[in-house]
């Protein structure tokens, strides 16, 4: 989960997780609500946030009452800043009960909501998040798994504690991709992650998520990327109008015994049939060296975990 994104981001290592989108991906003009709804729509935000300890009662409401509060919370959020929710479910009769790891692309801070939404599920998310107002005292009820990507040395640490969440029967979510990107291009799915559902022989729920006006035309108007603030995207998005979290899940698969092929079939299974736009983005720059390129599939983090 990111809560902060960088213009023309430096990695800190050859393979630290960077995406080229920017402020150039957002749309000029996106449709605005009037000065009365935005200010309705934080009064409700500010309200969601003050009840948010009630999500982690657990000493005082079953585990499903529990469960049915959190995803309820999590949609209301949703709602509150000017999102609606559309599923669509290609899983099949078939269900699974016990741990499973969730996997999808990552555009915004608002997947997190979209997500809790569909099944709340602790998440792998970045590490300082948890010293952050507000946002941290959120992390640390959600009960994240931290993960530092600029330390690669920490990475088997954080495979190992997501394994023991699937072994003990928990729904944890991660975005392989590493970063957020703008939704019109993506970025590939890094393994390292899914060596956890392997070792926990625990299957793979892969999620295809976009975002779209109500015409069914994408939007890159939530994304978070750029040098933007958490603060200023929130900002941002509060003010849009007609937007939908189109959200398509595809069936579960299970773990094999090759975190690589994992990853790219559950990244298959997310992009569907839809073309990974890398010109129109100028992802393939020729200036940039081999190892930086958007498109490289190549990670120190399979060393580290082998």
């Amino acid at each position: 989960m990111s809560t902060t994104s960088s213009e023309t981001p430096v990695p800190v290592h050859a393979w630290m997780p960077s995406s080229p989108c920017g402020s150039g991906c957002l749309p000029p003009e996106a449709p605005g609500v009037s000065a009365l709804v935005v200010a309705i729509r934080w009064f409700l935000v500010a309200s969601a946030l003050v009840t948010a300890p009630l999500l982690t009662a657990g000493c005082v409401m079953p585990q499903n009452w529990r469960t049915g509060l959190q995803r309820r919370y999590a949609a209301m959020l949703l709602r509150c800043v000017g999102l609606r929710l559309e599923v669509v479910d290609h899983r099949g009769k078939r269900r699974h009960e016990g741990g499973i790891l969730v996997v999808a692309g990552h555009v915004s801070w608002t997947d997190v909501l979209v997500l809790s939404a569909l099944h709340p599920a602790s998440f792998v998310a970045r590490g300082d998040l948890l010293d952050w107002p507000i946002l941290g005292s959120l992390a640390r009820r959600m009960r994240i798994v931290p993960i530092d990507r600029h330390d690669l040395r920490a990475l088997p640490g954080t495979v190992a504690a997501t394994a023991t969440r699937l072994r003990d029967g928990e729904r944890v979510a991660a975005f392989p991709e590493g970063t957020t990107w703008c939704g019109r291009a993506y970025g590939g799915f890094r393994p390292a992650l899914f060596q956890a559902a392997i070792d926990a022989e625990c299957p793979v729920q892969p999620v295809s998520l976009r975002y779209t006006m109500r015409g069914g035309e994408l939007t890159t108007g939530p994304c978070f990327v750029g040098e933007e603030t958490i603060g200023g995207s929130i900002r941002r998005i509060i003010r849009h109008k007609g937007v939908v979290a189109e959200v398509r899940l595809a069936p579960i698969e299970y773990p094999g015994e090759s975190r690589r092929d994992l990853a790219a079939r559950c990244e298959r299974a997310v992009r569907g049939s839809e073309p990974i736009d890398l010109a129109a983005h100028d992802i393939l720059d020729p200036t940039r060296e081999p190892a930086q390129r958007a498109d490289t599939r190549i990670e120190t983090e399979e060393r580290l975990i082998a």
